[in-house]
């Protein structure tokens, strides 16, 4: 892999865009060489309510990104979130032609591609096949194939689903922002792995993703993705309860939440006051920060709730889907006050707060470990991640049409190689924006 191999991750939130462009340095960790922020104007939970908006936010976050770096941002890795993301579970399996070879990664491609032609509801499009546990045959629970002898190899699936009219607006403001999208990952995937660590997902955690227009959940257990889900609600319905319990300007009620706030409502006494200026020379308004943490209490409550709920879903009550390491909060409302004690006391579960800083390299700026970075951090490892295996396939390709002696093996294996850029060139929604080559092309 070469050194300067760059990627760029684009965190397209509620709150703010942010644009990440990074590489890995020769310890194998992210080396962050420019970020630029801008407010995030045309996006409500999640999903993009104004384009010309959203795309001005996006090219002053690259822009600032690549004045800050020197680099030319060129594509990007874009996360995507909102309430129209569900997940379903699937099984499938495919008869492979000759048993007597071993299953290579072209078997598993050959069964992802075909989960991918599921039938969806109309107007739905899958954005993740992720496979969970494989069955070669008649042997169940195999984590990895490749390199098995089998005849049918079936395995099941953790499908992400997502509204193809949201995910061709988000492709649509990134073209006309003037960059190419390389991939589209779902938001709580990208947190994960950034704050996650591998003994955690062995474990069992369910993380949660505090924006400020979403709540992302992703649960792992056994080292594989369970379950994810986005629930509309996040840090901005807190600043929202404020602004009308309080009656004051939006900008006041953000700078309380994040100054006074906390979800803590026994921490503060009835004497402590925060007196807010009036408008245009209006009496200034006193509040207590008792009735401020009561306000935020009970909207958290209810988002925890929620987010709990989905966890009982999931199966953690059961024996089997117990997850031992508790949860993980990120995301900028992860920054609340006592918020890590209430998520205990609700869901009687470990928590912690996750920064993004294990995988970035030991002398990046300490505002990039913010929780609130999380998502971008995780997009530009992805970005990255994808840029080593494309190259990694290349090699191997070449190595079996060089290795094969039989001419009719070459002959063989050669159009499998080329199928992908082909299948690429007949994109359903190509027409629509050429960028979404890698993530249109498994829509068709």
């Amino acid at each position: 892999m070469e050194d300067n191999k760059i990627a760029v991750g684009l965190d397209i939130g509620t709150t703010k865009i942010v644009a990440m462009i990074g590489r890995k340095n020769e310890y194998g960790k992210i080396e962050v060489i420019g970020i630029g922020k801008a407010k995030s104007l045309g996006v409500k939970r999640g999903v993009v309510s104004n384009i010309t908006q959203t795309i001005q936010s996006i090219q002053q976050a690259a822009d600032e990104a690549e004045s800050v770096s020197g680099v030319k941002i060129e594509d990007v890795v874009v996360g995507i979130a909102g309430q129209h993301i569900r997940s379903l579970h699937h099984s499938d399996y495919i008869t492979r032609n000759n048993a007597d070879e071993v299953i290579k990664d072209i078997d598993i491609d050959d069964l992802v591609n075909q989960v991918h032609k599921l039938v969806m509801l109309p107007g739905e499009e899958i954005i993740h096949v992720l496979p969970q546990e494989f069955k070669v045959d008649s042997q169940a629970d195999i984590k990895e194939p490749i390199g098995m002898y089998g005849g049918r190899l079936e395995a099941n699936f953790h499908v992400v689903v997502g509204q193809v009219s949201s995910i061709r607006n988000i492709g649509r403001c990134v073209k006309s922002a003037g960059l190419d999208l390389s991939e589209i990952t779902l938001e709580p995937l990208a947190s994960a792995s950034a704050v996650l660590s591998q003994e955690e997902k062995e474990a069992g955690v369910a993380l949660i993703d505090i924006g400020g227009g979403t709540t992302d959940l992703a649960i792992f257990k056994d080292g594989i993705i369970r379950h994810t889900a986005v629930i509309p609600f996040g840090g901005n319905v807190i600043t929202d309860d404020i602004k009308e319990g309080c009656s004051i300007i939006e900008k006041q009620a953000e700078l309380l939440k994040i100054k006074f706030g906390s979800a803590w409502p026994g921490e503060n006494k009835e004497t402590e006051i925060v007196s807010i200026p009036g408008l245009r020379g209006r009496e200034p308004k006193e509040i207590t920060l008792k009735n401020l943490s009561k306000i935020i209490h009970a909207r958290v409550q209810e988002i925890i709730e929620h987010v709990f709920l989905e966890i009982k879903n999931y199966g953690h009550e059961t024996a089997k889907g117990k997850l031992i390491a508790g949860i993980v909060l990120t995301g900028g409302g992860s920054q609340l006050k006592h918020l890590r004690q209430l998520v205990e006391y609700i869901t009687g579960m470990d928590a912690r707060i996750g920064f993004p800083n294990e995988h970035l390299a030991g002398d990046s700026d300490e505002a990039l470990s913010s929780p609130s970075y999380a998502t971008a951090v995780g997009l530009l490892m992805e970005g990255l991640t994808k840029e080593v295996k494309v190259e990694e396939t290349e090699e191997v390709e070449e190595e079996f049409i060089i290795e094969s002696e039989n001419e009719e093996e070459t002959i063989e294996l050669e159009p499998k190689v080329e199928i992908k850029p082909k299948q690429k060139k007949k994109s359903f929604f190509e027409k629509f924006t050429e960028g979404l080559k890698d993530f249109l092309d498994n829509a068709e």
